[in-house]
């Protein structure tokens, strides 16, 4: 396919997800599937032209006049990917299922393209209804960190201490030009070439081999900053697919006890087959029987930590879902608070006298955070906060810097204060 038609099968894909209110994964699958002569580069190349849409789609709309798919993907050609009038005219030329030619009022304006008269949200690229929310959590920089949150994100993996070293790691994958993360010991990061893409890591065989887990550096530093130990009794009560999991299971050096499990026990299927490359051998997977069932009656009260991974809206991570955001509805962040709340009291049940619950969301959204942690603790006597400062200390690296981004009661990262996914962190000790 020419740049121009995938241009076109850009728009056509992006009317599917907008008229559908269809997740983009969804949308590209379909599509590709039914036109089996698009290969695999154009079919990447046209989910990164989709993903970029949707990553400025108010800011776009409002400098295009228009919300319509065409006008969401010439608006990024000029406000994202940098193109000229002119060579955005030349790819709409109308020929060899090319985009129509530019009207006149298109012309004028891509040549005036500017959101920066816009309202906060539209030149932040968040939806409306969430505006009051980072307003509330960044102020001024509100608009930058909406701003940072819409741009690319690259590519980061944690390298798996109980097999490999960062360096080694690093030397494998030279090719692909690795940097060592900002935070994390443990963290490498790739970045996305001119269309978006990065390397396939997991075709390589240190992945195979259990090497390295694909893995954002504000994951890998939230669970660092938890404070497992070799030796701990340690919960992970929202494992998931168990990418903090196995995180976990390094930091403790395979020494201790480690229990995963999830309500949705379904979501820990991929976990058996990381574990067997990573070789983790302290990890105990509890599967819940049914809904309320809690698999984990024998670790009452005697673990040392427990991970909350808690569900949340995902707004940390829009730079790599930037679907999610514009699907995202009051009602959902409603569920998602109901469902924090019951995680915490859990989680409470769980914890030693002395020890340690580790709160953890990938949302920027005070609501799910300080908010969060305020309500457990107007409602469970027994646990305090811990200072930022504290929820810093004993780590083997030196991260005074974060205290920085310290809140009422945890810390905030973000794309554009760490250069991570927007993850948030609160400790909650239990008294003696």
């Amino acid at each position: 396919m020419t740049p121009a038609a995938r241009i076109s099968a850009a728009i056509e894909v992006l009317d599917d997800i907008i008229g559908r209110r269809r997740p983009a994964a969804d949308a590209l699958k379909d599509w590709g599937l039914s036109r089996r002569f698009a290969g695999s580069k154009d079919r990447a190349a046209i989910a990164s032209l989709v993903y970029d849409a949707l990553r400025r789609k108010a800011s776009s709309g409002y400098a295009m006049a228009s919300e319509e798919p065409r006008a969401l993907v010439l608006g990024m050609l000029a406000g994202l990917r940098g193109l000229a009038v002119a060579e955005i005219a030349e790819l709409c030329s109308g020929e060899n299922h090319a985009p129509g030619r530019l009207s006149d009022d298109e012309t004028a304006l891509l040549t005036a393209f500017s959101a920066g008269d816009a309202p906060g949200w539209i030149q932040a690229d968040v939806p409306e209804w969430l505006w009051p929310s980072f307003e509330a959590a960044f102020g001024q920089a509100a608009i930058e960190e909406g701003q940072a949150l819409a741009a690319r994100a690259p590519i980061d993996l944690r390298v798996n201490r109980l097999k490999a070293s960062r360096r080694e790691v690093a030397a494998a994958l030279a090719h692909a030009q690795p940097e060592e993360g900002a935070w994390s010991p443990d963290a490498l990061r790739f970045q996305p070439g001119h269309d978006g893409r990065g390397p396939s890591l997991q075709t390589e065989p240190g992945f195979f081999a259990g090497a390295f887990e694909i893995q954002d550096e504000g994951s890998q530093l939230v669970t660092l900053l938890a404070g497992a130990r070799p030796g701990d009794t340690v919960v992970d009560l929202c494992a998931g697919a168990g990418g903090k999991t196995l995180a976990l299971a390094a930091l403790m050096a395979n020494r201790g006890n480690l229990y995963a499990t999830d309500l949705d026990g379904r979501r820990l299927a991929p976990l058996h087959d990381r574990l067997a490359r990573s070789g983790a051998a302290i990890v105990d997977i509890r599967i819940p029987r049914s809904r309320g069932h809690e698999p984990l009656e024998d670790v009452a009260g005697k673990a040392d930590l427990v991970l909350v991974d808690a569900p949340c809206t995902g707004s940390g991570t829009w730079r790599r879902n930037p679907d999610a955001k514009w699907r995202v509805r009051p009602g959902a962040l409603a569920e998602r608070i109901k469902d924090q709340a019951e995680v915490l009291a859990r989680a409470a049940r769980l914890v030693r006298p002395g020890g340690r619950i580790a709160y953890v969301t990938c949302s920027m959204l005070p609501e799910e955070n300080d908010e969060a942690i305020r309500a457990f603790l107007g409602k469970t006597p027994g646990f305090a906060p811990m200072a930022p400062i504290d929820a810093l200390t004993g780590a083997e690296s030196d991260f005074s810097l974060l205290a920085r981004f310290a809140t009422e009661f945890g810390l905030q990262l973000s794309p554009r204060r760490t250069g991570t996914d927007g993850f948030y962190l609160a400790c909650l000790r239990r008294g003696d």
